[in-house]
């Protein structure tokens, strides 16, 4: 039986849509998944570290080179930074398995109603996904394998 009123070909109609995208992107989700990097980039990680020259009686002179970090574990930052850094990249870090499809609902309904990408979704760990894996390259299958890459990385760290 076929819907009689305006209405309900539009709830009609956006039910189909939703179907056909879901479906679309299960299928993209299927083909590049196998495509996917190995995640041993992460557990073999080697930042670059800067050329450090000391005096003779041990002083550092200077640092020279691209990047300047120190590895600290975690137990090491202070809860204050932690909360800090969630406050402001993830705030629901514990409630998603690395893909928060509530943050991805709230930053499209305020892209639409902006009219334009104003506000990214992606968590910390899809943020880490792109910078070990992927480019910054803005497109729909990049999104897709960040997403991919983020809850292959939250299951292995489950795991372990």
């Amino acid at each position: 039986m076929l819907p009689k009123k305006w209405w309900q070909w539009l709830l009609l109609s956006g039910i189909v849509l939703g179907l056909v995208l879901a479906a679309l992107i299960g299928l993209a989700a299927t083909l590049i998944y196998p495509e996917l990097p190995s995640l041993e980039a992460l557990t073999d990680y080697r930042p670059k570290v800067p050329l450090r020259v000391y005096s003779d009686d041990g002083y550092l002179i200077g640092e020279f080179g691209e990047e300047r970090r120190a590895l600290v574990k975690i137990q090491a930052v202070p809860p204050a930074l932690k909360h800090a850094i969630l406050a402001a990249e993830d705030e629901r870090f514990y409630q998603h398995g690395g893909v928060d499809t509530i943050g991805i609902l709230r930053a499209a309904l305020a892209n639409l109603s902006a009219g334009g990408f104003k506000e990214g979704a992606s968590t910390i760990t899809m943020q880490v996904a792109r910078n070990f894996f992927l480019s910054s390259e803005k497109t729909a299958t990049r999104k897709l394998s960040e997403a991919l890459l983020a809850i292959k990385i939250e299951h292995s760290l489950s795991k372990d």
